[in-house]
Order: C-alpha cells, then sequence, then structure tokens
C-alpha cells in the first residue's frame, strides 16, 4: 500500500486566569495533551466536562497546519463557555508528529496496520 502521510501539531491545552474570577472548578495551570487523536491527562489534574465540551471541537482544527492568517494560528486562548466565569483554555500547538492514512483510516481497502499497535504486534 502506498503511504499517504501527513501530519497533525500535538496540543496542550491549559487553564490560564482571564481578566474575571474564575467560579468554574478548573484551577489555574491544570492542562491535558493532545497527542494524535489521544487525550493524555496528568496523574493529577482534573478537566471539568464542560468547558472540555465546548473545546473538544477546536482540537481537531487546531491539530492541522492552516493559513498564517487563519484565526487557528493566530488564536490561541478560548473562553470557558460559562458566561460568569472568567476561565480561559490556552490550546498551544507543540511538536507535529506523522501519521501514514493506511493506519488512521477505517476504509476498508486502504487499511493497514493501526498507528497504535506497529511494534505491539509486529506489524
Amino acid at each position: 500500500m502506498a503511504e499517504r502521510p501527513f501530519e497533525l501539531y500535538d496540543l496542550k491545552v491549559e487553564v490560564v486566569a482571564g481578566d474575571r474570577p474564575m467560579i468554574c472548578n478548573h484551577p489555574e495551570g491544570a492542562y491535558f495533551m493532545v497527542e494524535g487523536e489521544n487525550l493524555v491527562f496528568s496523574g493529577t489534574d482534573r478537566f471539568p466536562m464542560f468547558p472540555l465540551a465546548a473545546i473538544l471541537p477546536l482540537l481537531p482544527a487546531k491539530q492541522r497546519v492552516t493559513d498564517e492568517n487563519d484565526w487557528m494560528t493566530t488564536d490561541a486562548e478560548v473562553a470557558c463557555p460559562d458566561p460568569h466565569c472568567g476561565g480561559r483554555f490556552r490550546i498551544t500547538r507543540l511538536g507535529r508528529r506523522r501519521f501514514d492514512h493506511a493506519e488512521t483510516t477505517g476504509l476498508p481497502e486502504a487499511r493497514g496496520t493501526p498507528y497504535w499497535r506497529k511494534g505491539a504486534d509486529g506489524g
């Protein structure tokens, strides 16, 4: 199968203080990472589900290479969805991770060994 590579940014999503008090349960400095399709939480950080639900739709777009003038490139902070909360979430692009289409697709005619199984089963 011919390789069809693409790259995604790894991301760090971190709670930062805004200009108003935070009223939701997201302590400043708490964070999680996005590595490929995985959300990776540190052993002690907690992240409330309502802000997470608001942030999730943005992450796949933020992982992709975008034009330098696209707001996904230039804007890094997202407000808490509670209009009374001053919490913000900074989404930082880190290094890029390379994937092959056959390792990530469910299309039967293009499917290969999933990237997360490579090495685990000799693939």
